[in-house]
């Protein structure tokens, strides 16, 4: 049973969502501010963390600030608005999905399974791209031989990405395999990934040799030399 942390200031909004996750078989944890969720981050490990953007106190983009500096735990934004600089400003604070209120609770499931199924285990193969090497079987990747601190969906954008080598995967594509969805106006949540992505496995994140832009497409991972 997924065990999730709602963090929600609106009391029926949380009580809506608190209910209907748990009808879907999640076990839920509450909190109706950014201070308090951190506090119960502390006491408890939820598997995913669904986020409101604006709540009292620190806001929704800050309490994902500061899980990103120790922790890569899912997290998945609820934005009353649509608006791109909100989003962006979401999935730059290192989320790994947003849901537009209102939003129906079986819809929000749908995205958590989505989310937490990124992280399962794959087949037993590996791959090596340079200093990089991904391991499919234990779900890892090490650049050096030192371990890397990918969310779950860093990590499943890198394995389809490595899956295909030097081919060029649009960004429709990328959002079919990784977020299984594919709303055109969700592009954005490709591109910031791929930026989060590249400033742990790139060298110099500003000029990447390992995961390439295609212009016009969108991106690919180099083959290994």
């Amino acid at each position: 049973m997924p065990f999730l942390l709602l963090i929600e200031d609106d009391d029926a909004i949380r009580t809506a969502l608190e209910l209907s996750l748990s009808r879907q078989g999640h076990r839920v944890a509450t909190a109706a501010t950014g201070e308090d969720g951190l506090k119960l981050l502390k006491e408890q490990r939820p598997d995913l963390i669904v986020l409101d953007v604006m709540l009292p106190g620190i806001d929704g983009f800050e309490v994902c600030r500061r899980i990103r500096r120790t922790d890569q735990l899912p997290i998945i934004l609820l934005t009353a608005r649509s608006d791109d600089i909100d989003i962006v400003v979401g999935l730059e604070s290192g989320a790994d999905d947003y849901v537009v209120k209102p939003v129906q609770g079986r819809v929000l499931d749908a995205r958590i399974r989505a989310v937490l199924r990124r992280g399962e285990r794959e087949s037993t193969d590996s791959a090596t791209f340079g200093s990089l090497v991904i391991d499919r079987s234990a779900m890892t990747v090490t650049k050096n031989g030192d371990d890397l601190q990918l969310t779950p969906t860093e990590l499943r954008l890198l394995l389809e990405l490595s899956r295909r080598p030097g081919q060029a995967l649009s960004r429709q594509q990328l959002l079919r395999l990784v977020w299984e969805h594919d709303y055109l106006g969700d592009s954005r949540l490709v591109d910031a990934c791929v930026q989060r992505l590249r400033a742990k496995v790139e060298d110099v994140p500003s000029s990447p040799t390992l995961i390439r832009t295609v212009r016009g497409v969108g991106y690919r991972l180099d083959a290994p030399a």
